[in-house]
């Protein structure tokens, strides 16, 4: 990333934004943007250039995700040190590995998602179907980027198989080490617009990223030929500016994207699935066995594939389980905010009492 010094504007920002923000805080403080997040701290970009700032323990620890790349942070202005998160247009998250439910922040602020997969072994269309769900339900625009066509016999059928997994969806085929060919993606590389590369190792993120910033700033590795997976190069995230005024966020291969409750994104992705829903016999039904079930009748007559039916199940089944969690979550934290304030109030009698 740069050191030189971006304007607002440049970095980004929105009007909106600044409905969050006082007149006080412009005096005390500046807006800035993350682009790097390290045990230590944030490196953020402002009017002052690219500064290493501390976060204060207490904007970790609630509810929502830490501040991620992407985030816009309001800055102290005399000392390196972030005064607090400003609220986020969306977020990238997924459900981190464990039993906690625990939401990860992958990218923030984000306008397109450019979901990259290969035309080889690694092309899973329920893996994708994950992202797609993710990025619609967070009010991203996906794109799906397909590389390494030129190395593919048979192109045509990975563009087809990746524009049935939701209607209307953009796909792109690129080389990623050819710029005039990754110059496909620049309807979505406007000035201050915001993209993340997400996808698989070894799929080509960090090469189409190079290409994009026109550098080698990211390492890069090929994929094991013997099963077309990659090798993790990218160990964390980076937002780099290019030369069309839009930003580009590269993120880590994630062997496991388990979703949350992201409803709104399975209704987008299966949309095929939720039409035919509404012709079954029952309203409460599980298509999975019950009587009049239109969705398990358009699989057996071929209208519908199963596999798509199978990850619409598992998909449903992960973000009702978040969705579970969540309200617990929310139920403890609100059980415990009546406690604190019950302790409060008991305080105050008894300093009265003193008196």
């Amino acid at each position: 990333m740069s050191t030189t010094n971006f304007t607002l504007d440049q970095l980004g920002w929105r009007p909106a934004y600044a409905q969050h923000l006082t007149l006080e805080d412009f005096e005390t403080g500046q807006p800035a943007r993350v682009v790097g997040v390290q045990r230590s701290g944030l490196s953020v970009l402002c009017s002052r250039g690219l500064l290493a700032v501390t976060v204060p323990p207490a904007l970790c620890a609630g509810s929502e995700p830490a501040p991620t790349v992407g985030d816009w942070v309001l800055v102290d202005a005399d000392a390196a040190r972030v005064r607090r998160l400003l609220p986020r247009h969306s977020l990238l998250a997924r459900v981190a590995a464990g039993t906690a439910q625990r939401t990860q922040a992958i990218a923030a602020n984000l306008d397109t998602l450019l979901v990259v997969t290969s035309c080889n072994a690694d092309f899973n269309a329920s893996r994708l179907e994950r992202y797609l769900a993710l990025a619609f339900d967070a009010g991203i625009t996906p794109v799906v980027v397909l590389t390494k066509a030129d190395l593919c016999a048979d192109p045509e059928s990975y563009l087809e198989a990746a524009a049935s997994l939701a209607p209307g969806i953009a796909v792109v085929a690129v080389d990623a080490t050819a710029a005039a060919s990754a110059a496909r993606l620049a309807p979505w590389l406007a000035h201050g617009r915001t993209v993340a590369l997400a996808g698989s190792s070894g799929v080509g993120k960090s090469t189409l990223t190079n290409t994009l910033i026109d550098d080698a700033r990211q390492d890069t590795a090929g994929i094991r030929e013997d099963d077309a997976r990659g090798r993790h190069t990218t160990t964390s995230r980076g937002m780099f500016a290019l030369p069309t005024g839009a930003w580009v966020i590269d993120t880590p291969g994630m062997r496991e994207l388990r979703v949350g409750a992201v409803d709104a994104g399975l209704d987008t992705v299966f949309d095929e699935v939720e039409r035919l829903a509404a012709l079954c016999r029952f309203r409460d039904c599980s298509h999975a066995g019950d009587t009049g079930c239109a969705v398990e009748r358009a699989v057996a007559d071929g209208r519908l594939d199963a596999r798509r039916l199978a990850s619409y199940h598992k998909l449903q089944r992960e973000a009702a389980g978040a969705s579970r969690t969540l309200r617990e979550r929310h139920e403890k934290e609100r059980q415990f905010g009546a406690l604190q304030r019950q302790a409060q109030r008991a305080k105050r009698e008894m300093r009265k009492q003193d008196r």
